[in-house]
């Protein structure tokens, strides 16, 4: 027990995991608050990016309101992108229905202090309109219904997630007005299970552990991990709804610890070429106990082990099969970002493969332990991940393998980045047309209350800051887990082609010139500008820059293997870049107004500059390399360019 921690001491007749039931633990709400020893109580909820969103309210209006009536969120909470923008083609919230409220109701088995905010308690909520139903399309309700869906099976879920991060000097306000650049990492080299590495951090790390447990979470280890900076902590695994509300827990308070003690920490999937942040998220199954819910029972007996395979259960090796025959079309669930799929590169320790094998960290799932123990591991998901919904995901499949009776095909015994498996999406693009044409889905989850591909679209397609400010750490703001592509260098000024380099006359800078008809005529391109300049509309812009990334995506290959020729990169890491390129016009492509007259710079010497006022993407590359004008199309060599000072010399032919 975490002295001082009242409201997580276990009452009579409660869960062997030291829950206590909801009467005593108001009952000692009470008591704190009369005492004095707690005058806020947050209530919050899960959004569709695994965030916390909600209120702050005296602890006495809590008691005397709240807590019978519950209090009103606007519906447009589970509706915005990352950085909070309102975003169309929902149901539930729009413009034309009003942006009205839903109701947040506490759920008061997740009561639990905060130690880390003086004189403060948190409750996690759930959603229902104003008739008293469900919001079926909350995060924490879409896992409910899997875990009820598994609960009609006679089983209860058990899951535990394993997230990783990265710790620098600076601040988070530091981080901004250094556009997430040149940031100090915590460790300067690979500190991967090293003592000596995590005692440089141990301050942190050790103020973390101790909060979390005083929050209710059972603290289990801390290590290094090999990108710099870049740490585990551990939990002990619980029922799945209680795993997914402490996940999101910790993860807000890490970021709020970190932020007292002048530092900053980021979950980012793949926060530049090194190792990026995984959440790896193991599952076992249990009998339901006696009137075991669906979210909160008490487990029994084990039901992963068996007289099979490796001791393993004819349950276990259909729930498994399931999870291989659903992975890539759950890829959504499992990888939110177009950041996310940076991390799946080969010899990465990120998965690659649909594939699974005995201890195997080669493979997106791995089959660890033994008797009780005996459990799988999904690699595949990162620190961006909301769990809700991977959990939901992971079930999901599950339960389909089981209702189908799949068999399970034979392990991979070697290095699963080499052999000849299917491959896990590259892409967002690709994992959301797999969802959106996914029958399983459909049949799993249904066509109304299921996460859509909306919230992805619109988290990846329309910043509304410019990707250098939304990317490489996590910010204790709403935008903390926006999915940007992470350049080097710290350009000031974007670099100008011969092609786009405006006249200067008299040390004034010349007007760009209006584009001419074929007898002379100037021709606007769509509407006009205040300045009275011919502007394309953005729809024009949208399908220039999408035509530009299917011509980048066809030609993927060629341009990787030029990259290790003019900067002599290696071919992995030379792909990684072109795609770079291909996801950075497809995130851009959704807020060129807010993205123009910048350069985001990518590693190798490839910078992307959005230029007015035609919308024109130009791709600064080496003098001999040749660019694809359009799918198809013959080849024709890039323009030759001013290098900016942030590119990398290129080595001598």
């Amino acid at each position: 027990m975490v002295p001082g921690n009242t409201l997580w001491l276990p009452a009579e007749g409660g869960s062997p995991r030291g829950r206590p039931h909801t009467p005593a633990r108001v009952e000692e709400l009470h008591a704190l608050v009369a005492a004095g020893d707690v005058d806020t109580v947050v209530l919050a909820f899960p959004d569709m990016q695994g965030r916390l969103q909600g209120k702050r309210f005296a602890a006495r209006f809590f008691l005397d309101e709240v807590l019978a009536h519950g209090t009103e969120g606007c519906n447009y909470l589970l509706a915005v992108d990352a950085d909070m923008n309102t975003v169309d083609g929902y149901a539930m919230s729009s413009w034309d229905r009003g942006y009205g409220d839903f109701a947040m109701h506490a759920d008061l088995a997740t009561l639990r202090r905060l130690p880390w905010h003086e004189g403060t308690a948190m409750v996690v909520a759930d959603l229902a309109w104003e008739d008293g139903s469900p919001v079926l399309a909350a995060p924490r309700q879409i896992l409910r219904r899997q875990l009820e869906r598994l609960a009609e099976h006679g089983l209860t879920a058990q899951v535990g997630t394993e997230l990783e991060f990265i710790v620098f000097r600076d601040t988070y306000e530091q981080a901004w007005d250094a556009d997430y650049r040149g940031l100090t990492p915590a460790n300067q080299y690979n500190v991967d299970y090293s003592v000596l590495g995590t005692g440089r951090v141990e301050p942190l790390l050790r103020r973390i552990r101790n909060e979390m447990a005083g929050a209710g979470l059972t603290v289990e280890s801390a290590k290094g991990e090999c990108n710099p900076g870049q740490h585990e902590i551990a939990f002990r695994y619980d029922e799945a709804l209680v795993t997914c509300d402490q996940h999101a827990v910790y993860k807000t308070g890490a970021k709020e610890i970190a932020a007292q003690e002048g530092m900053s920490l980021t979950f980012m999937a793949k926060y530049n070429e090194r190792e990026g942040n995984s959440c790896h998220i193991h599952l076992s199954l249990a009998e339901a106990g006696p009137g075991a819910d669906a979210g909160a029972g008490a487990g029994g007996t084990s039901v992963m082990a068996g007289d099979g395979e490796r001791g393993m259960s004819e349950t276990m090796r259909h729930f498994l099969a399931g999870q291989l025959a659903a992975l890539r079309e759950f890829s959504l669930l499992y990888a939110p970002h177009i950041n996310s799929y940076k991390r799946f590169q080969p010899g990465s320790f990120a998965p690659t493969a649909v594939a699974w094998g005995h201890d195997n960290r080669t493979c997106a799932l791995r089959v660890v332990g033994h008797g009780r123990s005996l459990r799988f591991e999904n690699r595949l998901p990162g620190g961006d991940v909301n769990p809700y919904l991977a959990v939901a995901g992971m079930v999901a499949a599950g339960l389909h393998g089981l209702e189908q009776r799949l068999e399970l095909p034979g392990p991979c015994a070697g290095n699963a980045y080499a052999a000849d498996f299917e491959h896990v999406p590259t892409t967002l693009r690709e994992a959301a047309e797999l969802w959106e044409n996914s029958t399983l889905a459909k049949a799993a989850f249904g066509t109304r209350s299921s996460p859509t591909t909306a919230t992805w679209r619109a988290s990846n397609s329309t910043p509304t800051t410019p990707p250098s400010r939304t990317g490489n750490c996590a910010a204790p703001s709403n935008a903390c887990e926006a999915p940007i592509v992470r350049g080097t260098g710290t350009p000031r000024r974007a670099t100008r082609t011969p092609r786009t380099e405006p006249r200067h006359r008299r040390g004034r800078r010349h007007r760009p010139r209006r584009l001419r008809g074929r007898r002379g005529r100037r021709r606007r391109t769509g509407r006009a500008g205040a300045d009275g300049l011919g502007r394309p509309r953005p729809g024009d812009r949208a399908r220039l820059l999408r035509r530009f990334a299917a011509a980048v995506d066809d030609h993927l290959e060629e341009l990787a293997r030029l990259e290790v020729t003019e900067a002599g990169h290696t071919l992995g890491n030379a792909r990684w870049e072109a795609g770079n390129v291909r996801d950075l016009l497809d995130y851009a492509a959704g807020g060129v107004e807010r993205l123009t007259g910048r350069q985001i710079p990518v590693a190798g010497g490839l910078d992307v500059t959005l230029l007015e006022p035609l919308g024109v993407v130009g791709v600064i590359a080496p003098g001999t390399s040749r660019c694809p004008s359009r799918p198809g199309a013959p080849h024709r060599r890039w323009p030759r360019a001013t290098r900016s000072s942030s590119s990398p010399p290129r080595p001598p032919r």
